[in-house]
């Protein structure tokens, strides 16, 4: 996932590994491998783009969290980042399997970092439903962005990189993440939920600036902008 430029004060870091709520207490799972250790030494890699199949079938689950997993999961990291990004799905590097990445601030600027696969999201309904509409952009669409209303708060629940049950609660842009990364493991991009006529705007905007975006981005960095265009 994408989000417009804008300042996010970041108090501290989460990292989400083997957390689960049992009994109204959060219990630590002792990880096999580190998040951290995760987060260094990968290899930038290709994002997929729109239209591309791969990015509207639905996946496969993960069923081995070995160590041809975490090279990717490890990828995945230096690509989101190397990308300016909040949020990976696998689909948007090439692999059909049903878990995504993320670094991204919740409601209160609190940064969390994790891996989710397998998810499960749940979503508030009835009078608990607050929708909130704002600009939401993809990696897979580089440089364009619409106002989309998605519920305010989500509950995503899988398992972490090491295959531990995992739940988040996400609030504000976190929330609107957790939401975007599940649909792409739907086959779904946040396209689909736009109006037609949104849709044809975002398009629109995507081809103003799809000069800066080189075939093979981010290895190939984005261009600068030409005021002349």
């Amino acid at each position: 996932m994408a989000y417009p430029t804008r300042e996010i004060r970041v108090p501290g870091v989460r990292q989400l590994c083997g957390h689960r709520m049992i009994d109204g207490k959060e219990r630590t799972l002792t990880p096999m491998t580190e998040l951290a250790d995760l987060m260094v030494g990968g290899q930038v890699l290709r994002i997929t783009r729109w239209g591309e199949p791969i990015l509207h079938e639905q996946t496969r689950p993960v069923t081995q969290f070995d160590s041809e997993f975490h090279t990717l999961v490890r990828d995945m990291f230096a690509t989101m980042t190397a990308a300016d990004g909040v949020g990976l799905a696998a689909p948007q590097v090439g692999d059909d399997r049903s878990f995504f990445i993320f670094r991204c601030p919740d409601a209160d600027d609190q940064m969390y970092v994790g891996v989710v696969a397998n998810p499960h999201i749940i979503l508030p309904d009835g009078k608990n439903r607050q929708l909130v509409s704002e600009e939401e952009g993809c990696l897979s669409l580089p440089g364009s962005y619409s106002p989309l209303a998605r519920p305010d708060h989500a509950i995503c629940r899988g398992q972490d990189h090491n295959g531990k049950p995992i739940e988040i609660a996400g609030t504000g842009l976190l929330a609107r993440c957790l939401q975007h990364e599940t649909d792409h493991l739907e086959g779904m991009v946040f396209g689909d939920r736009l109006s037609d006529r949104a849709r044809k705007r975002l398009y629109a905007d995507h081809e103003e600036s799809a000069y800066r975006y080189p075939e093979d981005w981010p290895i190939s960095p984005k261009g600068e902008f030409d005021p002349t265009r």
